[in-house]
């Protein structure tokens, strides 16, 4: 096992690498939130069968808040605790890796190379979202697979940090096989091959993940959620729970 000090190096990367990672950050904090380079991604999404309705600016904002809180962290650190891994320092790992995709829990302000960063560098519990999410790029799912096989053939220029933040040997080989059958299937890979341990364990994270682990799911949540900022304000400050009514229809919870 590293020690910590060399996995930070790796995950820094050198200087060159450093500088990218800088300006990559400053690009996606320059363009956070601009409706005129995110709206047409919604749209070809929209068409391509993805979203049955596009989620208002606030709603996505409301949305995003709700992914990370009820979602995100909770079943990561739950997953990194049952790892023996500690959350935080991990968490400390993907930061200093790709900054960029840290800011962005939904992805829509992301470049197309931030998201295929993200689900290289992040053991996914389901990396279905992400790829949905690569469809509002022309190239999206090529330059998925592409750099999948790139970092199990070491030619990736980010592998030696991604490898550094990746704590399943095995996930990339795993990876590369799921993108196949979702580009060859479109979209129709069976549920839950990618899902963690922990989530197929815990009835509660099977709901979740069913939620907001499929971009048409997490999206039909999102239009679910208020349309006024006072109404958004005191959802996010008196729901503390995901709400069950706003969740996937039909959720089957075994």
């Amino acid at each position: 096992q590293e020690r910590p000090l060399r996995l930070l190096r790796r995950a820094m990367g050198d200087r060159p690498t450093r500088h990218q990672k800088i300006r990559n950050l400053a690009a996606a904090l320059r363009t956070y939130g601009d409706e005129e380079r995110v709206q047409p991604r919604l749209q070809r999404l929209k068409e391509l069968g993805w979203i049955d309705r596009v989620p208002t600016r606030l709603q996505r904002i409301v949305g995003a808040i709700d992914m990370t809180r009820f979602w995100i962290v909770p079943c990561a650190a739950d997953y990194y605790r049952s790892k023996g891994i500690n959350f935080y320092f991990h968490t400390l790992l993907r930061w200093l890796d790709d900054p960029a995709s840290l800011i962005d829990p939904l992805g829509l302000n992301s470049t197309r190379d931030t998201i295929i960063g993200h689900v290289l560098q992040v053991v996914h519990a389901n990396p279905d979202y992400d790829l949905q999410l690569l469809e509002s790029f022309e190239d999206g799912l090529d330059q998925m697979e592409a750099q999948v096989v790139a970092i199990l053939d070491g030619t990736h220029p980010r592998a030696a940090s991604i490898m550094a933040t990746v704590e399943d040997p095995e996930y990339h080989a795993r990876l590369l096989e799921h993108v196949r059958r979702f580009r060859a299937e479109r979209g129709n890979v069976e549920h839950g091959e990618l899902l963690r341990e922990n989530v197929m364990d815990d009835a509660r994270f099977r709901l979740l993940e069913r939620t907001f682990g499929e971009l048409p799911h997490a999206m039909r949540y999102f239009s679910r959620l208020p349309t006024t900022p006072l109404s958004a304000a005191i959802h996010l400050l008196t729901v503390h729970e995901a709400p069950l009514d706003l969740m996937v229809d039909e959720p089957q919870v075994h």
